[in-house]
């Protein structure tokens, strides 16, 4: 069993998954930063300087300033500035995926067009060329 599990690890398609998988953790990361230090501060500055990380609805009827001031009194909150930030990062990693996949795709080799089918075949009988479609050979007469 260890060497049958042995072959499944080391064919191509599990390692080139593994590294894809480590790749876009990393990569995840970087976007995050990207999406919480940079664009949603533009963003919030744009939305006259609304801190969407901090937008959120308190279920228990008190007023908060914050969330982490409703986590320390154990209060339940309703997140959605968090949830708009998570959308946000999802639409921004998603183009940058397809960015990157359109590049890739852009470099890499057409793939070869598919060869055109036969127009002839042989007679079986006398080996004269005859079209594809043809019930009997013009040559022999002999029945395909």
């Amino acid at each position: 069993m260890f060497a049958e599990f042995k072959k499944f690890i080391m064919r191509g398609n599990v390692l080139d998954l593994a590294i894809g998988v480590i790749i876009g953790a990393a990569f995840g990361k970087i976007v995050t930063s990207l999406v919480n230090d940079v664009l949603m501060p533009v963003i919030g500055l744009a939305a006259v300087k609304m801190d969407f990380s901090n937008l959120f609805i308190s279920l228990n009827g008190k007023a908060y300033d914050t969330i982490a001031a409703a986590k320390a009194d154990k209060a339940p909150t309703l997140n959605y500035g968090l949830f708009i930030n998570t959308v946000i990062e999802f639409l921004i990693i998603a183009f940058v995926i397809f960015l990157i996949v359109k590049q890739v795709n852009r470099f890499m080799p057409a793939p070869p067009a598919p060869a055109p089918a036969p127009a002839t075949k042989d007679c079986p009988q006398c080996c004269t060329a005859i079209p594809v479609a043809a019930k009997r050979c013009p040559a022999c007469t002999s029945t395909l």
